[in-house]
């Protein structure tokens, strides 16, 4: 027999001598034998292991922890919408779960990894990403995954903070001011501190004067001169609107 062909029996035997030992007529059996599949990254038949447990055992401990797993396998292979579903569901089955923080922790990175990479495509899923975000950070205070969810959250915010500053200097570097000062305000009041509130107070001065609203430019070239008075923005205002507001 040829050497290739004894090896390729050899794996085979030894593929079936090591999943004999578990009895997948009992939920135990069965999620061990998941677990073994998952750790070893064949996860089609971890899920089918796990999905008998859920299925042919419902009413077993191990059913609940065999619908987590199966989430975890969905978000480890990157197939997020899929972990989002099992997540959510998860959620509405088992709210008093001890894995319930980490659960909602999970949905809210599930929704986060579908959100793209560039700020010009949509960013509708933002809202629902912070929503689960929050709701670790409010309603499980103490757990593992609160700082992690914050962090999230902020990662969350910058990106729609630099969303809205890219829209509102698309128009206004093409002298759209009213659209702009519209933006700007937006940016100001629903995202500070995130990294563009100098640039914004002075573009928002700036297109409020254009479109003569004169209270508005001097409400935020105040607010820029007082706050960031060191800065390269309020320094260019104070050349530009100094003694014209």
């Amino acid at each position: 027999m040829k050497p290739l062909v004894i090896l390729a029996l050899s794996l085979i035997l030894t593929a079936c001598s090591s999943t004999a030992s578990y009895d997948t007529n009992t939920p135990e059996g069965a999620f061990q034998l998941g677990e073994k599949f998952q750790k070893s990254s064949r996860f089609e038949e971890a899920l089918a292991q796990f999905n008998r447990v859920k299925n042919k055992f419902p009413y077993s401990k191990l059913a609940t922890e065999a619908k987590i797993k199966i989430a975890d396998i969905h978000y480890e292979r990157e197939e997020y919408p899929e972990a989002q579903a099992a997540y959510q569901i998860f959620k509405e089955l088992h709210p008093n779960h001890p894995k319930a923080d980490y659960a909602t922790y999970q949905l809210a990175m599930s929704y986060f990894k579908q959100l793209p990479a560039s700020i010009d495509r949509d960013l509708s899923l933002a809202e629902r990403t912070i929503v689960y975000f929050d709701e670790v950070l409010t309603t499980y205070p103490n757990s593992e995954y609160a700082e992690k969810a914050k962090k999230g959250k902020r990662d969350t915010l910058e990106m729609l903070a630099d969303k809205e500053f890219y829209i509102a200097n698309f128009y206004y570097i093409r002298d759209h001011y009213e659209a702009a000062l519209g933006r700007f305000e937006v940016l100001l009041k629903k995202y500070p501190g995130l990294g563009h509130d100098r640039e914004a107070l002075y573009k928002a001065t700036d297109s409020a004067y254009q479109i003569k609203e004169f209270p508005k430019a001097k409400k935020f070239y105040e607010y820029l001169v007082q706050n960031y008075g060191d800065s390269d923005e309020a320094q260019k205002a104070k050349r530009d609107f100094d003694g014209k507001l």
